[in-house]
């Protein structure tokens, strides 16, 4: 078997710039760009070594791990225990998960390619054949964008999940529970008032109203006229003036609920000072929360009750 050892080097040098540059993206830190491409030779090192000495303690468990050590140290230094600990497990997350993506296409592909934490290493004879050497050199690029693509919406979906907290929603003495998410950007309130709008959903706000009687909400919304709404309603509805994503000023339809208590940690935050915003439509497409909090609601200490 051949080896082209300045090929195979180069294309390992590249593909430790990416997954280098890829934790460093994911990690969110200043690092300057030198520091990244130093690291990544250094990382690409181990190719002569795997090579020339292929008995080297580096082939060992105990030897990778203090030459990552050694990688993660220079391409993005030392400040402290933790932050250094946890980028050396980012970057040892990030390889084996695009190497994962990697190995099951190559399965598929049956190219020859060997991967290991600290390198790429393909073992074709020669230059290796064109498919081994486009698939690495285009797979693995690829690999590394879609595991950076699912690790920021796991990141995002981990916010919303800690951002969501029980409702309980109080309206003419019947009371719902649902999930509610803290919106920051909800800054929605009556001008009137001031009382903050929390914006709630038909799948949700249904529990209070038969089907006829949601068709009628629904017309009255349509038009924004409340006479069209029974005389005898136990319910109190006003329009908020809001403006819409596009910049146009809009009228929302609102509802004044009896009481609600949110479940903030070990804290319930009860109050009564609120106008509940009627969505005719779904929040999310995943039903995940059916109410979108106003953050004063949670700030309001004087809202408080033990």
């Amino acid at each position: 078997m051949t080896i082209y050892l300045d090929a195979v080097w180069t294309l390992n040098l590249f593909l430790d710039w990416l997954l280098l540059l890829c934790t460093l993206v994911i990690a969110k830190i200043q690092v300057p760009k030198f520091r990244i491409f130093a690291g990544a030779i250094v990382a690409s090192l181990i190719v002569p070594v795997t090579v020339f000495f292929p008995e080297s303690y580096l082939t060992h468990p105990v030897g990778k791990l203090l030459f990552s050590v050694l990688i993660i140290w220079t391409a993005f230094g030392f400040r402290s225990i933790t932050r250094f600990l946890k980028l050396l497990l980012l970057f040892y997350f990030v390889t084996f998960a695009a190497g994962g993506s990697l190995f099951a296409i190559h399965y598929m592909l049956q190219t020859q390619a060997a991967f290991t934490p600290a390198s790429f290493l393909t073992v074709s004879t020669g230059y290796g054949d064109h498919v081994s050497w486009l698939f690495v050199a285009i797979m693995f690029p690829i690999a590394l964008y879609f595991t950076k693509s699912r690790m920021d919406k796991q990141r995002f979906e981990q916010f919303r999940y800690d951002q969501l907290h029980t409702v309980q929603v109080s309206i003419n003495g019947i009371s719902h529970k649902t999930d509610g998410f803290i919106d920051s950007g909800n800054h929605l309130s009556d001008p009137l008032t001031k009382r903050p709008v929390v914006i709630c959903d038909h799948q949700f706000l249904r529990n209070w109203f038969t089907e006829e009687d949601w068709q009628l909400l629904a017309q009255a919304n349509n038009n924004l006229d409340l006479d069209l709404l029974p005389k005898d309603w136990p319910y109190e509805f006003s329009v908020v003036p809001y403006q819409g994503v596009n910049g146009e000023g809009a009228l929302m339809l609102v509802l004044k609920p009896d009481s609600m208590l949110i479940e903030l940690d070990q804290t319930i935050i009860e109050t009564d000072r609120v106008w509940i915003g009627i969505q005719f439509g779904n929040l999310t497409t995943d039903l995940r929360y059916h109410c979108l909090l106003h953050p004063s609601l949670v700030h309001d200490a004087s809202t408080q009750a033990g």
